[in-house]
């Protein structure tokens, strides 16, 4: 394996951004907590926003002390609207199939403590909280994230192993890792794969921000809102089997149409 160094440099950066994230989150949490009747959760949700908006910094500065493109290393490119469309349809139909699987595991494996407690404090209690978190998790993580992992660390990692599949897989590890969440690492893993394949077919992270950001966006909703009947979604604790064939038909349509696009 050639230019071991190399590999090293950028992996050291992908978890030096991870590492900035959290320390810039964990600092703007510590300054706004200490204050005197702090009663709302603005401060928190201004961490994630911050936190996750200094991910693609460490990558930057790697980049320009290499001298590279910072758009083409980052797979930042334009793609047709046809290619915009049909990533929305499979959104919308990886996403019902990962609800499905993910209710699936909360039947066999007991929802744990933390992640009850971790719904509680995604509660908004004002409405400058609720911008800042909406902005943070759907707008700002998901660019970061796909930037940093489909964009630099994969296409990296694409063009030094000459290994599409390998590149994928190992991304996708990373990604679930730095999420931090036992309980969720399988769905966070399979998501990883796809996201990682949306950007290696479309040679552009344009369409896995697009997935990420619906994905995000509709835990959110469900998230911050409990005023959504979705029974008619619903078979008993499960997925209904309509939704789940119409999802299968959406996801196979799609990404046919994507892989015709793209070929």
């Amino acid at each position: 394996m050639s230019n071991p160094t190399g590999i090293r440099g950028v992996i050291g950066v992908v978890i030096l951004s991870v590492i900035s994230a959290f320390l810039v989150g964990g600092i703007i949490m510590s300054i706004f907590s200490s204050t005197p009747n702090q009663t709302d959760k603005v401060y928190l949700y201004l961490s994630f926003f911050l936190g996750q908006g200094v991910i693609i910094l460490p990558p930057i500065y790697y980049l320009n002390f290499k001298k590279k493109s910072i758009s083409e290393s980052f797979r930042i490119k334009p793609v047709s609207f046809n290619t915009i469309i049909n990533s929305i349809i499979f959104s919308i139909g990886i996403i019902i199939l990962f609800d499905a699987l993910d209710r699936v595991i909360h039947q066999i494996v007991p929802t744990p403590d933390y992640i009850i407690d971790l719904g509680k404090i995604m509660q908004p209690e004002s409405t400058l909280g609720l911008i800042f978190l909406f902005l943070a998790v759907v707008v700002i993580a998901p660019i970061g994230e796909e930037i940093v992992f489909r964009g630099f660390l994969q296409k990296f990692l694409e063009d030094h192993w000459k290994d599409i599949t390998r590149a994928v897989l190992v991304t996708s590890l990373f990604f679930a890792m730095i999420h931090f969440n036992p309980y969720w690492t399988i769905q966070i893993y399979l998501l990883g794969v796809i996201l990682g394949f949306l950007s290696w077919k479309t040679k552009s992270v344009i369409p896995s921000i697009i997935l990420h950001s619906i994905n995000n966006g509709m835990a959110f909703i469900l998230t911050v809102s409990d005023e959504y009947n979705i029974n008619f979604y619903l078979w008993g604790n499960y997925v209904s089997p309509v939704f789940i064939i119409i999802a299968i038909y959406l996801s196979y349509y799609s990404i046919n149409k994507i892989n015709q696009i793209n070929t």
